[in-house]
């Protein structure tokens, strides 16, 4: 009877299969920002394949997570598997497309800036030039904490639009929050960016009617040219 418990204790309902794996998931990522924030590191996608575990790192200083001749990766991937227990830990680094416009490596950059004894309004304006060079739809920065007094604020630089509610502001602004220690204390930086690759949902455009009127037309040929169901019938019946 005992083996008989042990054995149903074991075996795991569906549900918290899911949330362990999850949570693994969410704990990987965590620790993979934490390790990597000096090499840039962007996001991650762990996939569970038939082999074993496949991590895809993405970051803007690829040959950093790499090493010389690999040797960065392997211990990572080792320090990984003993870590979360995972079998066969493949890593796979790939470079950040879009670093200009990146929010999470647009807040990294003025984090490090003000670390380094810049001013924050200075930074946050040369982010925001950077930015609009990058031809964004919409950028917004946030950098909040003992700014120029002992009372905690924060001060807002915004160019073009952005989305504040919705589904858009979920899924298509791209939000990156970055702690920085400092002697005042622990400032923050928000940083949101609408990429310019985006479609609104509320961009629409309108047809002029000659478009309309052409296309209308050539659905109307493109059904005459089409035989009819009756006449067919009819003719293989005759036949």
């Amino acid at each position: 009877m005992g083996l008989m418990a042990s054995s149903q204790q074991r075996r795991l309902p569906m549900y918290k299969r899911i949330i362990d794996e999850n949570k693994r998931k969410w704990m990987i990522k965590e620790y993979l920002n934490i390790a990597l924030t000096r090499n840039r590191y962007v996001d991650s996608i762990i996939q569970r394949t038939t082999l074993g575990t496949r991590i895809i790192i993405m970051a803007e200083r690829k040959n950093r997570i790499i090493g010389r001749k690999g040797q960065q990766v392997k211990a990572l991937a080792d320090l990984l598997k003993s870590k979360f227990n995972l079998d066969n830990v493949v890593i796979d680094v790939i470079q950040e497309p879009h670093p200009e416009y990146n929010a999470r490596l647009v807040a990294l950059r003025i984090a490090d800036a003000m670390a380094k004894g810049i001013r924050f309004r200075r930074a946050a304006i040369i982010a925001l030039r950077q930015l609009q060079e990058a031809n964004v739809q919409g950028a917004e920065i946030v950098i909040s904490g003992k700014l120029t007094t002992e009372r905690a604020r924060f001060e807002k630089y915004s160019m073009g639009i952005m989305v504040k509610s919705g589904q858009d502001s979920l899924e298509k602004v791209q939000e990156a929050v970055i702690p920085v220690l400092l002697k005042p204390g622990i400032y923050s930086v928000r940083v949101r960016v609408i990429p310019p690759d985006v479609k609104l949902s509320d961009r629409f455009t309108i047809k002029p009617p000659e478009e309309v009127q052409a296309k209308q037309v050539e659905a109307e040929v493109k059904q005459e040219g089409k035989p009819e169901e009756g006449s067919n019938s009819q003719g293989s019946n005759n036949t």
